[in-house]
Formats: structure tokens, C-alpha cells, sequence
């Protein structure tokens, strides 16, 4: 289902579902992020999430039919008591398209999603020294959830 950009009139973005060829765009803007090109892991996250399977979502922001952003996320449900909740895992925008209002478009069509979905809530988790990625979904309205990540590192 293709989205074309009503909600934020002037940003000259367009949101549509990911497809298989859209692998090195992917990759790419996670590679200008993160400095590694990860092909078997994006591979894998589109063929998990961009086939049109229910509750999950990957995707593409373009402008001017090139892509400039995307976004994954899914609807899950009951881990640990919780109710059913949008999850994002990850958001990326190239960094000439930040500022532009584009990664509010992604968050608004996914969490748009979401709700047709039937959830009411939307969670992600983030890096604490990530301040850019924190600001962001902080600007989103998003804060401290009732949750507690907790961890243990395995001795090899």
C-alpha cells in the first residue's frame, strides 16, 4: 500500500512498503550510520518484514522516487505481561534528509499502522549514550516505559 504524504503537508516525502530490491538502499543508509554494511542481517529483516506479512512493517521513505529513510517495526504481544504494543527496531534517515521532517513522517505512518492493527502503545529501546536517536523519539512524545532491560554478559 503505497502512502502518499497528506499528514505533513511541505514535506515532499512519500512512504510505501519495502521490497526485496530495496537491499543496498538499506544497507547503505545503515552503513552511513553505523560505519558496517550489514547484507545478511537487512537480507534477512526484509524477507521477515517486507513480504506483507500481518503486524509487521518495513518502510520506505522517497523523495522523488529515491529512497531516503525507512523504518521496521511489529506488533507484539503478551512478553512479560504486556498487551499487545507496536515495537520499533529500528529507524534510519540519510543525513542530507534530517531536519526535513522525515523521520516524524516514518514514525507517524508506522505507528498509523499500529493502531489499525489495534494497539494502543508504541515502544522501542535504545542505546543510552544515543543522544540523537533519543531526542528523537523523545520528540515523538515517547518516554520511560514501565519496563527494566536487564542483561548479563556470557562467558565464551
Amino acid at each position: 500500500m503505497e502512502h502518499r504524504n497528506t499528514e505533513m503537508p511541505g514535506v515532499p516525502f512519500d512512504i510505501r512498503p519495502a521490497r526485496a530490491a530495496d537491499l543496498q538502499t538499506v544497507v547503505s543508509l545503515d552503513e552511513e550510520t553505523t560505519g558496517i554494511a550489514k547484507v545478511a542481517y537487512w537480507k534477512d529483516r526484509l524477507e521477515r518484514y517486507a513480504g506483507g506479512q500481518p503486524d509487521r512493517y518495513f518502510l520506505i521513505a522517497e523523495k522523488d522516487g529515491r529512497p531516503a529513510g525507512f523504518i521496521v517495526g511489529e506488533v507484539r504481544a503478551w512478553e512479560f505481561g504486556s498487551p499487545p504494543s507496536g515495537w520499533i527496531f529500528a529507524i534510519n534517515v540519510n543525513r542530507a534528509a534530517r531536519q526535513d521532517g522525515l523521520g516524524t513522517l516514518l514514525f507517524e505512518a508506522v505507528c498509523d499502522r499500529f493502531r489499525r492493527s489495534g494497539v494502543r502503545q508504541v515502544r522501542t529501546m535504545i542505546a543510552k549514550e544515543d543522544k540523537l536517536v533519543m531526542s528523537f523519539f523523545r520528540s515523538q512524545g515517547m518516554m520511560a516505559g514501565p519496563f527494566i532491560e536487564l542483561e548479563k554478559g556470557l562467558a565464551p
